[in-house]
């Protein structure tokens, strides 16, 4: 399996993170990424940076060591209706928009109320990716989920963090989504949900996944940067409406 993307990254402005965009663009560059999302946590999450921290990431080049650099956040849905702690108006300036569930944002509601809050985050047309959806403090019904992000274009993430650092439990959840999403024709994304550069294009234990139930190549959209491009483009990210290509 060759990966050269990886669209879940964090930097020292989330916080709890170590590392700062250059040294990602660097290690990605090292591990022979074409494509690189920094995706740090929305405000809501505690030590998170502020919305402007977020919107400033304009001042980013588009490409950094020979590397393209999604300026995106990783937005928290903060009710059971799936709004955002970003309004939509900000979000459509950003390149890439992952929309999660947090345990310091929002209570886990019990499966129905779970569910409900990731499907209504992904009629969000702003949003791109549902991350870690196999966080088992959040259960959620994986077959509704998995046919809404058919329904609305919406990618489903594994998150290789998940089954190495954090949300422990996640494994099994995690290999029912992805047969959910091979059964359904759904697109998935792997996210290394770095924290330090060093874990960036980790992807060890979510391939360990995908080849558990033979995830078709087609339906992994970290194979191919100009699959991405056409999915953002699809999305309607002004970015990418005239983009030049990916040298």
């Amino acid at each position: 399996m060759k990966f050269v993307i990886d669209t879940h990254c964090h930097t020292l402005a989330s916080g709890h993170a170590y590392s700062t965009v250059m040294e990602i663009a660097r290690e990605a560059n090292n591990k022979g990424l074409e494509i690189v999302a920094i995706t740090d946590h929305g405000p809501a999450m505690q030590g998170a940076p502020n919305i402007w921290h977020i919107l400033n990431q304009k001042v980013i080049p588009e490409a950094i060591y020979g590397v393209q650099i999604l300026r995106g956040v990783e937005a928290n849905i903060m009710d059971f209706d799936g709004n955002l702690d970003i309004i939509d108006e900000h979000l459509a300036k950003l390149d890439i928009v992952i929309a999660s569930l947090h345990e310091a944002c929002i209570e886990s509601g019990g499966e129905e109320k779970n569910t409900n809050a990731i499907i209504k985050a992904m009629e969000n047309k702003n949003v791109d990716i549902i991350a870690h959806p196999g966080n088992p403090a959040f259960p959620i019904d994986y077959e509704r989920v998995v046919k809404k992000a058919k329904e609305t274009g919406t990618l489903i993430e594994i998150n290789n963090s998940s089954f190495v650092s954090s949300r422990h439990g996640s494994l099994n959840n995690c290999i029912e989504i992805a047969r959910l999403c091979k059964e359904y024709e759904v697109m998935i994304t792997v996210g290394s949900d770095s924290h330090i550069a060093f874990d960036v294009g980790r992807f060890d234990k979510a391939i360990e996944v995908l080849m558990t139930i033979d995830m078709p190549d087609h339906l992994i959209m970290n194979f191919s940067s100009e699959r991405l491009v056409k999915f953002l483009e699809l999305k309607g990210k002004k970015r990418f409406s005239s983009i030049t290509p990916i040298v």
